[in-house]
């Protein structure tokens, strides 16, 4: 049952409306007049508004102003304007103001009916349109398989934090994060099992990290975690734990076996100092650390110095 928030400083043009509206199937709501409907819509938000234009201290178009203005509403709030001017110039300046239709006093309740719901017709078309824009939105962020961000969005986290790591000269550190040996169990126990693998190191990440951590997927079998202010003491220290948790993981197969799951990490780090340090030499930093990790016997944290920008520069000169 939608709700409809009636605002008029008559009780006879409210008990009108409010009469029709029930008798139509809708829960009513019921303000004086355009302060208490203000304040009323600021506690508890109402999609529906019929409103009186001619009210003292705030009127009908003062409030459709505050609503338009308001930009903490969690969806479109439709207006019909109920005024006694009826002329062709007062009704564009209502619409102009804001409104979405208008009902000129005295008003026909089939009329008022018709054009409730033709509000209610928009209202749907606009939650579904939202929900639509969110679905969009999840999909160009996260990762459809692992539910981690993907590479574009955990990358702008990166570019980000590393903004804000400059600007307030804090600390920033990067793990990257591989699962060793993944072609090998594709190949043995087929790619539904890998995507299962996928998840669990997914999920052991996502419980390992902290809460202002991001962490995504890299590509394939790869996973990238930025660590805001964090030290690369501290940041090794996750690395460890993250590792551990793989570990520690034993997934059953048909065949009564486990399968066990290992990763390699590499870990870099910047203080913030350095401002013509790039997102792309401290990834590189970071995956140097990783393949170091795979040469010396996988299933460990190896960490990396990061060069300052000035060092890169001149040797790339």
């Amino acid at each position: 049952m939608r709700r409809v928030l009636i605002v008029d400083d008559d009780p006879l043009q409210r008990r009108l409306l409010q009469a029709s509206l029930i008798r139509y199937g809708y829960e009513v709501i019921e303000a004086v007049d355009g302060i208490a409907a203000w304040e009323l819509l600021k506690r508890d938000p109402v999609s529906l508004v019929i409103t009186d234009w001619m009210m003292p201290t705030m009127n009908g178009l003062e409030l459709i102003h505050n609503i338009r203005e308001a930009k903490n509403f969690p969806g479109y709030v439709y207006i019909i304007l109920v005024t006694a001017k009826d002329s062709k110039e007062d009704v564009v300046t209502g619409l102009d103001a804001g409104a979405d239709d208008y009902l000129t006093k005295p008003f026909d309740p089939e009329e008022m009916r018709a054009r409730v719901r033709i509000g209610e017709r928009i209202l749907t078309l606009e939650a579904q349109l939202r929900e639509s824009l969110d679905q969009l939105h999840i999909m160009a962020t996260f990762d459809s398989l692992t539910g981690l961000l993907n590479r574009r969005a955990v990358y702008e986290r990166a570019q980000s934090e590393l903004d804000r790591a400059q600007r307030e000269k804090r600390s920033l550190s990067l793990v990257m994060l591989d699962i060793d040996h993944f072609k090998q169990v594709n190949d043995t126990h087929g790619h539904l099992i890998g995507d299962q693998a996928l998840r669990l190191v997914a999920g052991t990440i996502t419980r390992n990290k902290r809460s202002y951590d991001w962490a995504g997927r890299w590509g394939g079998e790869e996973f990238l975690l930025v660590l805001p202010e964090t030290r690369l003491d501290e940041a090794t220290l996750i690395a460890e734990r993250m590792r551990q948790g793989v570990a520690e993981l034993r997934f059953p197969l048909s065949d009564g076996t486990f399968l066990e799951l290992y990763v390699s990490l590499g870990v870099s780090s910047v203080d913030g100092n350095d401002p013509m340090l790039t997102l792309g030499m401290l990834l590189q930093s970071a995956d140097d650390a990783l393949y170091r990790a795979k040469d010396e016997g996988r299933n460990r944290v190896c960490t990396a110095m990061v060069i300052s920008g000035e060092k890169a520069k001149e040797q790339g000169e």
